[in-house]
């Protein structure tokens, strides 16, 4: 695989994880000076590690969680992108509503669901007998740069929105794990 190839794959795959860290950066304005970083190693470190597990794992396992994994995403995502869109239909019509706290268990969940299909580019990489360490390095490195830049783009919207920014945040979420469940089951 030329590294040509690997930066479309790496790519392809942070498009959800910086569409997840754009709606983060919609709903909470207040992220402290570190909270940008954690969020991007998070997503960059599930990112590189799925492709590891699924290129050791091989075909039996994926063949399993094939199965399942277009399901567990849109339940954490769902599940989370709910809780948004609830709070921010709770919050009625203040133009400053309280900014969610950041959250380590959030956080890790929204890495999980986002790189579940890594998994399978992991198997396809050990047929093509990549050099896993480096590809899967080149894609968290890929996927940190874009997390850090869905994050600016949603804290440049995010003030605009006001009151809104909670309920859009969540849709986006709810819509990520929708068009994750229907690129398995329709394709």
């Amino acid at each position: 695989m030329e590294i040509g190839e690997l930066f479309l794959l790496a790519i392809g795959l942070s498009m959800d994880a910086c569409a997840v860290a754009a709606s983060n950066g919609i709903s909470h304005r207040g992220l402290a000076p570190g909270e940008p970083l954690a969020t991007a190693g998070v997503f960059g470190g599930f990112q590189g590690l799925m492709p590891l597990l699924g290129y050791l794992a091989g075909s039996r396992f994926l063949r399993y969680m094939a199965r399942a994994d277009h399901i567990i995403a849109l339940m954490l995502l769902g599940y989370l992108g709910g809780r948004m869109l609830w709070a921010g239909l709770a919050g009625g019509d203040n133009d400053s509503p309280a900014s969610p706290e950041f959250c380590w268990k959030t956080l890790l969940l929204q890495g999980v669901a986002t790189s579940i299909d890594a998994l399978a580019v992991g198997v396809s990489l050990a047929a093509l007998e990549a050099p896993i360490l480096f590809a899967a390095g080149f894609i968290a490195a890929v996927t940190f740069c874009c997390t850090l830049l869905g994050l600016w783009l949603g804290r440049a919207c995010g003030p605009s929105l006001g009151s809104r920014a909670q309920v859009l945040g969540g849709g986006i979420l709810v819509g990520i794990g929708v068009k994750i469940f229907l690129e398995h089951t329709l394709l």
